[in-house]
Formats: structure tokens, C-alpha cells, sequence
């Protein structure tokens, strides 16, 4: 008899697909608003904070207003961006609908695969993963002869993903008043307050890392699409062995193992690679244990990371530390303080036979 996939499973699917779209749509747009004007920094700052923070109001409006389409909103406010390219000129005009779009596709995704995932990280760690896909995808069409028009055509092909997940959404909070009550990622003895505070310490530090990886190795395209690729491979991982083998295991281990890897990788691919998939594969951890203390506000859980995202990434387009030495002794000192806070919060994994 064929087992069919379980809702939290299908909607990470689904959401990986969406989460893929959004990225290529963003970024291929980006790519064209950067060539055409000189300040290259001052689009992708406000494209982070526009895309990011609001993800936190968005989130805890729609943990209250459960029937907003926020996936249909998304999806269609970056299809339209895409089309508006070449007839408005302003970039910061067509920025607002993208990153407006990209924070409700976002959201409806964290909605989806939490609320469906019966407290498994793995239907969350699949939909975050797409994005890594997507943004080196994007990228690479930016700079093609692909126009404006396939992008929106493209766009619209994440409709029926959206409306799947949708439905099995709806399903799922027709069943339970808090269908994320499941997630028990957090200590019991720590409160919710420190819980949140260090969750979100732990996604602004490695937020703020991810930039500082040192990959001097990379000299052609290809080697850049096989680091997001890793990225993302490593992303959907970690959700997947934290459900098989403990989160309390997969994060601690995960991100120890991870220091050496990259220490060492500067100029070794292949060990930088492994440092980088180990280092993405916390990533669903964090958000599992903000779930677990806001069981009735998994948007605004999610809301909280993205905002930690964007607090990370704002030093580094201001402040960049340009020597190996400089960039190894600041992943060393990081990692070690993210280790402590996870090792102070997550919940002790039960005894494996």
C-alpha cells in the first residue's frame, strides 16, 4: 500500500518550492535595480530591512487573522514587481512590493509548515533550505537575457504549492486551537524571556558569521552555486536529523564540529564545505526552540528570527574584517558563545536504546 506524505512533510515540500521562487524573483530583481545605480550598498540594506523586520508584524497579525492569504499576496505583489521592471525607474519604489511580497510568502511558510509539522523541525528546515536554492539561482538570471516577462510567468508557477499547503493548513488548525503545542525544544526550567532572548542572541550571531566565512577557494561560478547549494542542503538537514536523532544532539554537535571545518577551509573546498553544511544545519533549531515557548504565535516566533537575521547582517555592510586571522579568531570566539547559549536552552534529548 503507498503512504502518502504527512501534512507537515507536504506543506515543507511545497514551501521549498515557494521559498525557492521568492528568492529567484527577488534576486533577479535586485540584480537589475544594482545595475542601475551606484549605490550598491544602500539597495541591499534596505531590501534586508524592508524584507525582514516587518516579517515580525506580519507573523503576529496573522497568527490572530488565521484566513489571510499571505501566500497569494506574495506570490502575486513579486510577480508584479518583476513586471514593473524597466517601465518604473525609481528602484526604491519597486522595492516596497518586493520586499513586501518576499515577507508574506515567508511568513505563510513558517505558518504552514510549523502549525502542520506536529512538532518535527524537518516540514520547516525543508522550506527554509529553498531559499538558499533560490537566491544563487536568481543571481545567475540576473545576469542572463532572460526578461522581466519569464519571471513573472515563473512566479505564478508557485500558486498551486500555495493553495496545497494552504488547505492542509486549514485542516490541521481545524483540528487543534494550538496545533504547535508540540514543539518541546526549550528547557522547562529556563523562562520563556531567556529562552527568546538567547534564541534570538544565537540567529543575530550567526547571522553576523555567515559573512565572515572565510572562502577564498571560490574562483568561478560553479563553486559559488556549490556553496549555496551546501547551504541549503545543510539548512534541510539539520531539521531532519534533529527530528531522527535529538535537537539537543544535532544543534551541539552540529555546531562544534562545524569550527574546525571552516577554520581550516579557506582554501580546501571540500573542508569548507562540510564546515559550512554543518554550520547551516542550527538554523531550524532556533526557530523550534522560539515555537516551543510561543506554541500559539509560530508567526510571530518566526518574525523574531528573521528580525535577529537582519540585526546580524547590518555590521557587515559597514565593518569588514578583511584578514584571515581577524575572521578565524571571530568565528572561534562566536561559535563558543552561540554553543553556550543553545547548551543553556535546549531541552535535554531523551535516552536513545
Amino acid at each position: 500500500m503507498r503512504m502518502k506524505p504527512s501534512p507537515g512533510l507536504r506543506s515543507g515540500v511545497c514551501y521549498f518550492y515557494v521559498h525557492f521562487i521568492t528568492e529567484v524573483v527577488c534576486f533577479y530583481t535586485l540584480g537589475h535595480l544594482l545595475s542601475d545605480t551606484a549605490s550598491t550598498w544602500i539597495i541591499p540594506l534596505t531590501f534586508d530591512m524592508l524584507a525582514f523586520v516587518p516579517q515580525s508584524l506580519i507573523g503576529a497579525l496573522s497568527d490572530r487573522k488565521k484566513q489571510l492569504p499571505l501566500g497569494v499576496i506574495g506570490v502575486s505583489l513579486m510577480a508584479i514587481t518583476a513586471g514593473l521592471l524597466g517601465v518604473v525607474q525609481n528602484p526604491y519604489i519597486l522595492l516596497l512590493p518586493l520586499c513586501l511580497g518576499n515577507a508574506c510568502t515567508h511568513v505563510a511558510g513558517a505558518q504552514a509548515t510549523l502549525r502542520c509539522a506536529e512538532g518535527k523541525l524537518a516540514p520547516s528546515a525543508i522550506f527554509v533550505a529553498g531559499g538558499s536554492f533560490g537566491v544563487i539561482t536568481g543571481r545567475l538570471l540576473s545576469v542572463s537575457a532572460v526578461p522581466p516577462l519569464a519571471i513573472v510567468l515563473f512566479a505564478f508557477t508557485a500558486m498551486p504549492f500555495v493553495f496545497t499547503a494552504r488547505a492542509d493548513r486549514m485542516r490541521t488548525d481545524a483540528q487543534s486551537d494550538v496545533p504547535c503545542a508540540a514543539f518541546r525544544c526549550s528547557d522547562p526550567d529556563r523562562s520563556a524571556v531567556w529562552v527568546i532572548v538567547l534564541a534570538v542572541f544565537v540567529v543575530i550571531v550567526r547571522g553576523y558569521m555567515g559573512y565572515g566565512i572565510p572562502t577564498s577557494w571560490i574562483k568561478t561560478t560553479a563553486q559559488t552555486v556549490l556553496l549555496y547549494v551546501t547551504m541549503g542542503l545543510g539548512k534541510a538537514l539539520g531539521g531532519i536529523l534533529a527530528d531522527r536523532f535529538g535537537v539537543r544532539r544535532t544543534a551541539l554537535f552540529s555546531a562544534a564540529a562545524a569550527v574546525p571545518f571552516l577554520l581550516c577551509g579557506d582554501r580546501v573546498m571540500l573542508v569548507s564545505l562540510v564546515g559550512v553544511m554543518l554550520f547551516s544545519m542550527t538554523m531550524s533549531v532556533t526557530l523550534g526552540l522560539l515555537v516551543s515557548v510561543l506554541p500559539a504565535s509560530p508567526g510571530l516566533a518566526f518574525g523574531l528570527t528573521t528580525i535577529g537575521l537582519f540585526i546580524g547582517t547590518v555590521p557587515t555592510f559597514f565593518v569588514r574584517f578583511t584578514t584571515l586571522q581577524a575572521n578565524c579568531i571571530i568565528i572561534a570566539v562566536l561559535s563558543a558563545v552561540c554553543l553556550a547559549a543553545m547548551h543553556a536552552i535546549l531541552r535535554r534529548d531523551r535516552s536513545r536504546v
